[in-house]
């Protein structure tokens, strides 16, 4: 199975607007912290999918963003492929959202926060000002087992 989704963190004064994910039952992403996005619908551009999805799960339209780089999810056959986002500025007013509880969250405790672990990767790659890349992050029964930046195997740490 493949997939194609968007990821977008909003930032502003050292903090990323999160997304706790606590709303849907069936969800591989319950009670993990993400940024704001989802799936493609037909048609869309990874800069169409991000806007929409921003506005739907925001209230927010982006008005600077950056496309950052893409990141490859492989658990056995299972493939995603997320553009992801980073966003400076914005206008509109927030709106409560269906998938679980905005909160700015100070960049420091980032980590600290249950997180998918490559997550932390991007969240290196991003502090790090890297330019465009691609990420390819490998789980096993949900269990990081392998990074690979710009087709190059990353050694342990990872983040």
């Amino acid at each position: 199975m493949v997939q194609l989704s968007t990821l977008c963190y909003l930032e502003d004064e050292g903090r990323y607007l999160m997304l706790h994910r606590t709303v849907k039952k069936q969800d591989i992403n319950k009670d993990k912290w993400l940024g704001i996005g989802g799936r493609f619908e037909a048609g869309e551009s990874p800069e169409d999918c991000i806007l929409r999805e921003t506005r739907e799960e925001t209230g927010f339209t982006l008005t600077d963003y950056r496309y950052r780089g893409l990141v490859t999810f492989v658990e056995g056959d299972y493939t995603e492929y997320m553009s992801l986002f980073t966003a400076s500025a914005w206008e509109g007013d927030p709106v409560p959202c269906a998938e679980g509880d905005l909160e700015w969250v100070d960049r420091e405790k980032i980590p600290s926060l249950n997180l998918w672990e490559g997550d932390l990767v991007f969240f290196r790659l991003l502090r790090e000002e890297a330019p465009f890349f691609s990420l390819k992050l490998v789980y096993a029964a949900g269990t990081l087992t392998e990074v690979i930046l710009n087709g190059r195997p990353m050694e342990k740490p990872w983040y």
